[in-house]
C-alpha cells in the first residue's frame, strides 16, 4: 500500500526479538541443565511465551493486509514465503536432530508461513467479519478438539485430543486467530486513517534504531540467537569447569 516503512512495526518487532530472546535464555537454562527440569513450564514462563507468539502473529497480520491488501503483489510474497517457508524447515530438520524427542514441526515460522498463504483469503472481507472469524478460531480449539484427528498428520491443527510433545508448538487452532486480529485492526487503522500517525514517528534514538534493525531482519535473527546464545553458555560453563 506504500513504499515508506512504517518505522513502529521495525520497533514492534525487534521489542517481540528481544522478548523471544529472553524466553529462549531461560528455555536454554533448562536444556543444559542449569536450572532444574520444569524451570520454563512455570506459569510466568508458559504465559509470556503465548504474549511473545501472539505479538508476532499479530504483526504477520497487520503486515500481509498493509502489503497486499489492495492487490496482491505476488513476486514480493513469493520471495517471503520461499524464505519463510524454507527457514521454518530449518527449523524441523536442526531440532530433529539436536532434540529429536520434542522436535520443532509446527512452530512460530511454521505459524507465520500458514498465516501468509490462508490470510491472503480475508484481506476483502470486512474486519467486523474477520474478527467474528478470530474468535471462532480461537474457541474451536477449546470446543473442536477429537480423538478422530490424533493421527500425528493432523497436529498442525491443534484440533487433536492428544497434546504433541515439541519445544515450539503454535497450531493453527488457536493461534491463526491472531494474525486474523491483524489483519482486522490493519483495515479498520486504514479506514480511521491511523496509518498515518504510524509513520510519523522517527526514533532515531540508538536502542530505538537497534531494535528497528532488529525488525528488519527478524528472520535472519530468528535463525540465529539460539545457535550463538547456546553456544556462548556453553564457552562460558567450560570456562568455568562446570562441563
Amino acid at each position: 500500500m506504500t513504499n515508506t516503512r512504517i518505522e513502529v512495526l521495525d520497533l514492534a518487532r525487534g521489542v517481540a526479538l528481544v522478548a523471544m530472546t529472553v524466553f529462549h535464555f531461560g528455555f536454554d537454562l533448562e536444556l543444559l541443565a542449569i536450572k532444574e527440569p520444569g524451570y520454563i513450564s512455570q506459569p510466568h514462563w508458559k504465559y509470556f511465551a503465548r504474549a511473545i507468539a501472539s505479538s508476532f502473529l499479530f504483526l504477520t497480520g497487520f503486515s500481509l493486509y498493509l502489503s497486499h491488501g489492495t492487490g496482491i503483489r505476488w513476486s514480493g510474497w513469493n520471495v517471503r514465503m520461499i524464505k519463510i517457508v524454507a527457514a521454518s524447515l530449518i527449523i524441523t530438520i536442526a531440532t530433529y536432530f539436536a532434540t529429536p524427542e520434542q522436535y520443532i514441526f509446527f512452530g512460530i515460522l511454521h505459524a507465520i508461513a500458514f498465516a501468509g498463504v490462508a490470510g491472503l483469503l480475508f484481506l476483502r472481507m470486512p474486519w467486523q467479519l474477520i474478527v467474528v472469524i478470530a474468535i471462532g478460531v480461537f474457541a474451536l480449539r477449546y470446543y473442536g478438539r477429537t480423538e478422530l484427528l490424533d493421527a500425528p498428520f493432523w497436529y498442525w491443527t491443534g484440533l487433536s485430543a492428544a497434546n504433541p510433545n515439541s519445544s515450539d508448538y503454535v497450531p493453527v487452532f488457536p493461534w491463526f486467530s491472531a494474525p486474523l486480529l491483524g489483519i482486522a485492526f490493519a483495515k479498520l487503522s486504514t479506514k480511521m486513517n491511523w496509518l498515518e500517525s504510524f509513520t510519523k514517528p522517527q526514533l532515531n534514538q540508538t536502542p530505538a534504531r537497534l531494535l528497528k534493525f532488529m525488525g528488519r531482519n527478524s528472520l535472519v535473527y530468528y535463525l540465529l540467537h539460539q545457535p550463538v546464545m547456546i553456544g556462548i553458555m556453553l564457552s562460558a560453563l567450560w570456562i568455568s569447569g562446570n562441563l
